[in-house]
């Protein structure tokens, strides 16, 4: 296995402090931050306040799309509902401006999945980022999952990859494979996803984050519930997942 080389990971000019810190390692969701209500004389001069409410706008109207069409967004939130944890859109999916390198994010103190308005506001966009959080939402509903452990952040970083995002084309611009590992071409891909997410989160060493990939990675990349299937590029494979999971009970309530 090769990973793409990702460089070590080391913390931003203004971290987090207190607590908050042990639970994102990184400030990489302005927003969050108890300061965050001041803007900059700046920023509205140039305009970028404005801007910003406008992508706002329309990453809230993708999201409300994605909830009500995409067929891997409408099963998450019936999984979710099955689980015992439904999804209030209003008070669990919040858009928001955030570090340039994000695209969304998962809150597990607030309970909430973060679509990052201005890197993410096209609906194809916004329904891969809904896809991955809400894994990572149902991984800390159902599986208690904790954020401090290393092993269960690659573990759940694994299973969004796998589930949400890896697909040959991808790969294959990732430079993930080759026509000569093409068995190892989905492997491959998700484990370089999860460790870019792995170090974009936690101030960790290279070397720390594959360790505990390659740790979890067998049990956590065979684990696909509750998607159930690893979604290929141009297939019906989305619209299949959410029938076998009406099957299964996991109604949206749509």
């Amino acid at each position: 296995m090769t990973f793409v080389d990702v460089p070590e990971s080391t913390p931003p000019s203004t971290p987090l402090s207190g607590s908050d810190s042990n639970q994102w390692g990184y400030d990489l969701y302005p927003e969050r931050r108890q300061s965050r209500t001041q803007k900059s004389v700046a920023d509205i001069l140039l305009g970028k306040s404005s801007r910003g409410e406008l992508r706002k706008i329309d990453c809230e109207r993708s999201v409300y799309k994605c909830i009500k069409k995409s067929p891997l967004v409408r099963l998450m939130v019936g999984a979710l509902k099955a689980s015992g944890c439904p999804i209030d859109i209003r008070r669990h999916i919040s858009c928001e401006d955030c570090a340039p390198n994000v695209s969304g994010g998962y809150d597990p103190v607030l309970n909430q999945v973060i679509v990052c308005h201005n890197t993410a506001y096209k609906e194809n966009i916004v329904q891969g980022v809904l896809t991955h959080e809400m894994i990572h939402m149902f991984d800390y509903c159902k599986n208690n999952l904790d954020f401090r452990n290393i092993d269960h952040l690659a573990c759940t970083e694994i299973r969004a990859a796998n589930l949400a995002h890896c697909s040959f084309a991808s790969a294959w611009m990732n430079g993930d494979t080759s026509i000569f590992n093409f068995k190892e071409t989905h492997q491959n891909c998700v484990k370089t996803k999860a460790l870019s997410s792995v170090m974009a989160v936690r101030n960790i060493t290279k070397l720390q984050a594959i360790d505990a990939i390659e740790r979890v990675f067998t049990r956590c990349y065979n684990d696909l519930e509750p998607i159930g299937r690893r979604i290929r590029r141009n297939s019906l494979d989305m619209e299949k997942a959410f029938e076998d999971g009406v099957y299964l009970g996991y109604d949206d309530g749509l």
